[in-house]
């Protein structure tokens, strides 16, 4: 009897064929993906390059992308021997920390009530929540300097967390409503059975079961008061309380500009935000992932 050749599976060549074209996909979102990086990432490389460079070497032609040789100066110079600086760098520290303490503390209970309180204009109340956070700085600026000066605040380190708490909270609340809509009532109804106040049970049961929206509020609140400039250019009238970003500002003369020590002093600036989000990128991004689909 004649035996028929088994034709060879056409089917297994296409399996054999499908994992490395997903393979080339996928190193091509790699390659496009490190390109996007890069493409963001210059400009920082940038300015830490031309502050290690001598002042005559940052307007050679053509650049030069590496420092040659190498110096110090500016930091020594524009940072580390100079007080308007240093004074600038603990401002922003005192009012990046007293604004993030006071968003949370503010933020914290409000989206709480807004999450379990069966409220009649809870709609109404997040509208307005995103309006608010849609305003130019700018535009609650002048407002809030006419307030504070009627009150005494203006040049202070309360009038500078209180403004910038302001710009903060509505983003805090937004954040923060989600992560307490996720919490079972199940869990909140047992801690009352058990003889829990409200207020325990919000301090024993809820916060600890938010814990990653939390911390996703206070970075983010710290950030937005570190990074602060238009509040610290018109609440702080006098150069002893301005931030580190209106410091930024007076190497920009009126016949030139300090290169080498304007970005010396901004990649100094720019370390605690490089930390935060790289110490904390694991809650902030589940943080914020989470308070966006959670229900």
């Amino acid at each position: 009897m004649a035996t028929i050749e088994q034709q060879p599976k056409t089917q297994d060549q296409g399996e054999e064929r499908f994992p490395r074209r997903k393979r080339t996909t996928q190193y091509g979102k790699a390659v496009i993906g490190l390109l996007i990086v890069l493409v963001y990432l210059f400009p920082v490389f940038w300015m830490v390059s031309t502050s290690l460079k001598l002042r005559g070497d940052v307007f050679s032609i053509p650049p030069e992308l590496f420092p040659s040789p190498v110096v110090f100066g500016s930091y020594i110079e524009s940072v580390f021997q100079s007080p308007p600086v240093l004074r600038a760098l603990l401002n922003s520290l005192v009012i990046a920390t007293g604004t993030l303490f006071l968003t949370l503390v503010l933020g914290t209970p409000a989206a709480y009530a807004l999450a379990r309180l069966k409220l009649r204009f809870t709609v109404l109340i997040s509208l307005i929540l995103l309006l608010a956070q849609m305003l130019p700085t700018i535009n609650l600026a002048l407002p809030l300097f006419v307030i504070f000066t009627d009150v005494g605040l203006v040049d202070s380190y309360a009038g500078l967390i209180l403004a910038n708490t302001a710009l903060a909270l509505p983003f805090a609340i937004i954040i923060l409503r989600p992560f307490f809509l996720s919490v079972p009532g199940e869990l909140i109804d047992a801690g009352r059975v058990d003889g829990c106040t409200p207020f325990a049970v919000f301090r024993r049961i809820v916060l600890p079961l938010i814990r990653p929206g939390l911390i996703t509020v206070g970075a983010l609140a710290f950030v937005t008061a570190w990074g602060e400039f238009v509040f610290g250019l018109t609440l702080a009238t006098s150069e002893e309380l301005q931030p580190i970003s209106v410091a930024l500002n007076r190497f920009i003369g009126q016949y030139g500009t300090r290169w080498a020590d304007l970005m010396a002093v901004a990649t100094i600036a720019a370390l605690p935000v490089i930390v935060i989000f790289a110490g904390l990128q694991r809650f902030i991004v589940g943080g914020l992932t989470a308070g966006a689909t959670k229900e």
